[in-house]
């Protein structure tokens, strides 16, 4: 598929175009609208109204290759829209932690359907938000950093840091920070505290 083509027949004023598009990618739009929303109604809610949208601004991008990114950057814009207006999305300052709600954040979750996928939920159920944002952003939805900092509103070096730290907690609660590399080899501080200790 090539994106500029049919970006370039879009903003021309075919809809086909536009609609080929959104097919392309409407399952990755679905799971970051349910990932903010939490619920399939208000999920197809925002995405209807990103398709309005991008159908209204399409004209104004100018990086036609940029569209999935400028898309989901709308996309997430209208979800925490939605929520500020519900009451439902609290902007956090950005030292501020809030400890958020296990249940909150499984509940009627999809991705609570496997154990590996609920384990992962458990687990950035315990960062603070917007290291959860950042990390299901780039590692869930496979997201660039630069789309990330477009969406969160921050710059990339920060969306980088918020990553860092949270797999940091992550690696914490997991059992430290050992980890195999490419080669199967155990490497990390507590490794090399156990090759002292052997």
């Amino acid at each position: 598929m090539n994106i500029s083509r049919l970006v370039r027949a879009a903003q021309r004023g075919n809809k086909e175009a536009l609609l080929e598009l959104i097919l392309v990618e409407q399952d990755a739009y679905y799971r970051l609208a349910y990932s903010y929303m939490r619920n399939e109604h208000d999920a197809m809610d925002v995405m209807e109204d990103m398709i309005v949208t991008l159908y209204e601004k399409l004209a104004q991008l100018k990086k036609r290759e940029a569209f999935y990114s400028w898309s989901k950057t709308i996309l997430v814009n209208r979800c925490k829209t939605v929520l500020r207006n519900q009451n439902r999305f609290v902007p956090l300052e950005e030292n501020e932690v809030l400890e958020p709600s296990l249940e909150a954040w499984t509940a009627d979750n999809p991705y609570r359907y496997t154990e590996s996928e609920m384990d992962l939920s458990v687990l950035l159920a315990q960062l603070n938000p917007r290291q959860r944002e950042a990390i299901e952003l780039r590692y869930v939805h496979d997201l660039p950093y630069q789309t990330i900092a477009d969406i969160t509103e921050a710059p990339v070096g920060t969306i980088k840091s918020r990553i860092s730290q949270g797999i940091q907690k992550l690696k914490a609660m997991i059992g430290g920070d050992r980890y195999e590399n490419d080669r199967g080899e155990i490497t990390g501080a507590s490794a090399d505290h156990d090759a002292v200790r052997t």
